[in-house]
């Protein structure tokens, strides 16, 4: 169970669909996430490792800090951008470069990194454009129903960065539990950086694993047994039991192996991990919602719906 259907209109920037055909056939493009301060993950990454690509000096830690905001500001001022801090498509298309086959260089390294966080490529990250790096380039292309001339051009990257990526649950803190949906653990990149980020916390602070559920499909669209996760924002958590093995069996607020303690620090570890990026937390334990944690809903006895939002998106059901 989720959250009620909202309708997406045909303007709305992430009305994904999924089908047999390749996106392409069905989508104009997807669009380009906005990222801002407190965001998290690949998508973040890409913005560092371009900005060091034009002069830029930022860490490159996929923390969307201050130091990242006035790398932002920076770059928006030297291309004439209103210098807001925040990568909006706009800025993202000023950030991505051409390159092909024989190029060198940040942006390419970009590319091979994002290639491999969101396709699984398993490229080496050269930064040299080679001839694994194009037929990855190619293959994407043919996933998403482009010409595939093996040239990374504003579309490819486009369609590359806002690419939702998957969790790696071999990592310390993750471990996946399925309620008939199979591997649905589809996230935008700032979505998976953002609970990978909890999942440590909480696990380092001795909580156990991370127990995820359905995130959304490859490309978003309906998923079975919901009304939302369909936009790559939506994640489900297990509580925490008594005994820390959440990634084993289930637990709901009333039951004698719920552990409210750890559950009430398990969401604000998720909160403080995508800071002003978390719309809300549906999850029915009376006393969480009076202390102001999480917020009823019906079917959310068991299980915590992270919902992350996004600044300037349309659809406002998912807007910071």
């Amino acid at each position: 169970m989720s959250i009620r259907r909202m309708a997406i209109g045909a303007g709305v920037i992430l009305a994904l669909v999924i089908g047999a055909a390749p996106v392409g056939a069905a989508l104009p493009g997807f669009a380009w996430p906005v990222q801002s301060e407190g965001n998290r993950g690949s998508d973040v990454l890409a913005i560092q490792s371009l900005l060091r690509g034009h002069g830029i000096g930022v860490r490159y830690d996929g923390l969307f800090s201050a130091n990242t905001t006035a790398g932002v500001r920076s770059f928006q001022g030297q291309v004439g951008l209103r210098a807001s801090g925040i990568v909006d498509h706009t800025t993202w298309a000023r950030l991505v470069t051409r390159v092909g086959p024989g190029a060198r260089g940040e942006a390419v390294l970009t590319l091979q990194r994002q290639l491999n966080a969101k396709r699984s490529a398993g490229l080496a990250t050269t930064g040299v454009y080679d001839a694994p790096t194009t037929n990855a380039v190619r293959t994407l292309e043919r996933h998403v129903g482009l010409s595939q001339d093996g040239i990374a051009d504003a579309t490819l990257w486009r369609y590359l960065i806002a690419h939702f990526g998957l969790p790696s649950f071999s990592s310390s803190g993750l471990c996946d539990y399925s309620v008939g949906n199979g591997p649905a653990n589809w996230g935008t990149g700032a979505a998976i950086g953002q609970v990978v980020a909890a999942g440590r916390t909480a696990a380092g602070a001795g909580y156990g694993g991370l127990a995820l559920g359905d995130i959304g499909h490859e490309h978003g669209g309906d998923i079975a047994g919901h009304t939302s996760h369909e936009v790559g924002l939506d994640v489900d958590v297990r509580p925490i039991r008594d005994h820390r093995n959440q990634c084993l069996w289930g637990t709901n607020w009333r039951s004698a192996s719920y552990d409210r303690t750890s559950t009430r620090e398990l969401v604000k570890a998720i909160r403080a991990a995508a800071a002003g990026h978390v719309k809300l937390i549906y999850f029915n334990d009376p006393v969480l919602i009076r202390e102001g944690w999480t917020s009823w809903y019906p079917g959310h006895d068991d299980h915590l719906h992270v919902r992350y939002c996004e600044v300037a998106l349309a659809l406002a059901a998912y807007r910071c």
